[in-house]
């Protein structure tokens, strides 16, 4: 299919490398973005920035490029008790440790994070330049064992598999947030043809890399775990290793660019990965 086998192997060896090169994002884009917050407190040791009542992609990339920017922060020794950093679809988690926030006279921890978080919103300009993620390619292995429900979803479209194949590659798309589990990676927005439900029965196991699609999204399977996402194709890379310095591949604002390689490839980057 064109695609060389090399081209990837430094993605399953190195996670450094594998991190794919710097892209940019417009910053137009982002400017768009409803840059109004609310602060509230969820329970004793963490705190939710919202960005927005409903999603879109301007307000995700806008938590995206936030949460990059409280993040080095806190790696530089600010926002002291801040101990994790987590980008939602429109909003930022903030879990802390109380006693070790820095707070004035009679001050309470919530408050004081409020306080400085309120100054450092304040104070970002985010839509005066361009907003920098990464770009990474990940070859996938379309249809057959790998992708069981490929058929299925054409249909389902009203497209042959070779158009669902072609929408899913055609542009890269927007890291919207992890979760569900270590990795998790959600992926959009996809062409509106894509805009199908998840299955009515979710499988008990899916193998992990596997690459799901519904509602006009797209996730890749870090693990094997359980799941209900239409299943339309597998990579051989893997987008969650504990091993790593940075286990997940993928990071909220990332850009992602699907690859379509054949089974013969799939199984040379298997070989290799770590």
């Amino acid at each position: 299919m064109g695609v060389s086998v090399e081209r990837f192997i430094s993605s399953a060896k190195d996670d450094e490398d594998a991190m794919g090169q710097p892209a940019t994002v417009d910053s137009s884009v982002i400017h768009q973005a409803q840059h109004a917050w609310q602060i509230v407190p969820c329970g004793d040791a963490c705190l939710i920035i919202q960005f927005a009542a409903q999603f879109s992609l301007a307000a995700n990339r806008h938590a995206a490029a936030v949460a990059r920017q409280i993040e080095a922060q806190r790696s530089r020794g600010s926002l002291a008790g801040i101990t994790d950093v987590v980008p939602g679809m429109v909003s930022i988690g903030l879990h802390y440790r109380a006693e070790h926030v820095h707070c004035l006279a009679a001050e309470l921890p919530y408050r004081s994070l409020t306080r400085q978080l309120e100054a450092l919103l304040g104070s970002l300009e985010l839509g005066a330049g361009e907003t920098t993620s990464m770009e990474i390619t990940l070859p996938v292995c379309y249809g057959g064992e790998h992708g069981p429900d490929l058929d299925e979803v054409a249909r389902a479209c009203g497209l042959t598999p070779s158009e669902v194949i072609e929408l899913h590659t055609r542009t890269p798309m927007d890291v919207l947030m992890l979760g569900f589990a270590p990795g998790h990676a959600y992926i959009g927005e996809f062409d509106a043809r894509l805009a199908i439900p998840r299955r009515s029965t979710p499988r008990t196991l899916v193998t992990r890399g596997s690459i799901g699609v519904a509602n006009r999204q797209s996730v890749i399977y870090p693990t094997d775990l359980p799941g209900g996402w239409n299943l339309i194709g597998r990579t051989p890379l893997n987008v969650f290793d504990l091993a790593n310095a940075s286990p997940c591949l993928l990071q909220a604002g990332d850009r992602v660019r699907f690859v379509a390689i054949d089974a013969e490839q799939f199984q040379a980057l298997a070989e290799v990965r770590p």
